[in-house]
């Protein structure tokens, strides 16, 4: 089995997507002691839970890949986008272990904005004879995880390494004159057959090592949430595929009312024949984009679902499978969802890298 590292491994989407595709993990770092959990229950004690900049070169094994998604707050659109934000050099740890092990491949996955940073110019230097990287070829691109078989509009870009040898990007799976792409509701439409209300509030009140909450199966983060009645009110406004412009003027906030363009996902409801759109950290929260349960029968009010997705369900529409566990509180474990990598979409990649690198 090809040996795999994950850096900045997060809860291990990326280390998920491998695994299922005949990969040994045999190393991970993680500052995030929530997600760290996630991942030593899934994965294995070979998770360090620290920042990477700690990391002694001979506690890091030989391994033939290594993946990782460096933060990417530094060059988000949603984010400040300050090319001084620390986080941006974050990568460089990255490229420091890489040069430590000298995989047969390396994969490196951020915001669409990485590939017209210094940064990445930086790394295309350091991939030039006599650079830190020397001997390896990159290839990259921003991909979106639909084209792929994931329920999800999700770009991001890959930039995949690999060592004497000529690298490349696999061909989307889905799409146009391909296969289907994958839906919300072939993702979470069974949920709704059989769990259609979710559950309490709130977690149970089990421990992981450390005193952090969990690990909880997928049934048990089928978590409800309490909104006001205005909330209710607002989300039976919008019907499939609707936003907040579909909201009356006597449910419109300030905030709203004051802004009649833009923001045309914001209080949206998803789409149950398409794929989603990017599910973030804050999935839970209909006012931070278009989160609503797909369910809405504009003729009979008792068949409509008025509640955002729940963390189950956002996970899979992450594709994360049910088997996974997770670790840390409400909070937690849905940043966890929104920063992961989905699982499907690494085992494309992990698959390419297989067949054009490996030779397996």
């Amino acid at each position: 089995m090809p040996r795999l590292i994950d850096l900045f491994a997060g809860c291990g989407g990326i280390t998920e997507g491998f695994v299922d595709e005949g990969f040994e993990p045999v190393f991970a770092v993680e500052w995030g002691h929530h997600a760290a959990a996630t991942y030593r229950v899934n994965f294995g004690d070979h998770v360090v839970c620290d920042d990477i900049s700690n990391v002694e070169r001979a506690a890091v094994p030989d391994a033939e890949v290594i993946v990782g998604g460096p933060p990417c707050q530094g060059f988000s659109q949603l984010g400040t986008r300050d090319p001084d934000d620390p986080r941006n050099h974050l990568w460089e740890e990255y490229a420091k272990v890489v040069d430590w092990v000298r995989p047969k491949a390396f994969l490196l996955e951020n915001v669409p904005q990485f590939l017209k940073s210094g940064q990445f110019e930086m790394l295309q230097e350091w991939v030039e004879p006599g650079g830190l990287l020397d001997g390896y070829s990159i290839a990259h691109d921003v991909l979106n995880a639909a084209d792929y078989g994931v329920p999800q509009n999700r770009k991001r870009a890959i930039v995949l390494g690999v060592l004497d040898g000529e690298a490349s990007l696999p061909a989307p799976s889905h799409g146009p004159g391909l296969r289907p792409r994958a839906t919300v509701r072939g993702a979470m439409g069974d949920i709704f057959e059989s769990y259609p209300e979710p559950g309490p509030s709130r977690l149970p009140e089990v421990e992981f090592a450390g005193g952090i909450p969990g690990p909880f199966k997928a049934r048990q983060i089928h978590l409800s949430r309490n909104p006001t009645e205005t909330s209710l009110l607002r989300y039976d406004a919008i019907p499939e595929g609707g936003n907040r412009f579909d909201l009356p003027d006597e449910l419109l906030p300030d905030c709203w009312a004051n802004k009649p363009t833009g923001t045309t996902d914001v209080m949206g409801r998803l789409w149950w024949d398409r794929p989603s759109l990017t599910i973030r950290t804050e999935f839970y929260k209909p006012e931070k984009g278009r989160y609503l349960h797909p369910q809405y029968d504009p003729d009979d009010p008792s068949n409509r679902i008025n509640r955002p997705i729940t963390h189950w369900e956002a996970a899979r529409l992450q594709t994360f499978p049910d088997s996974f566990m997770w670790c840390g509180t409400k909070i937690e474990i849905a940043r966890q969802i929104g920063n992961a990598v989905p699982p499907t979409l690494a085992a494309a990649l992990a698959r390419h890298i297989r067949e054009s690198v490996l030779g397996s």
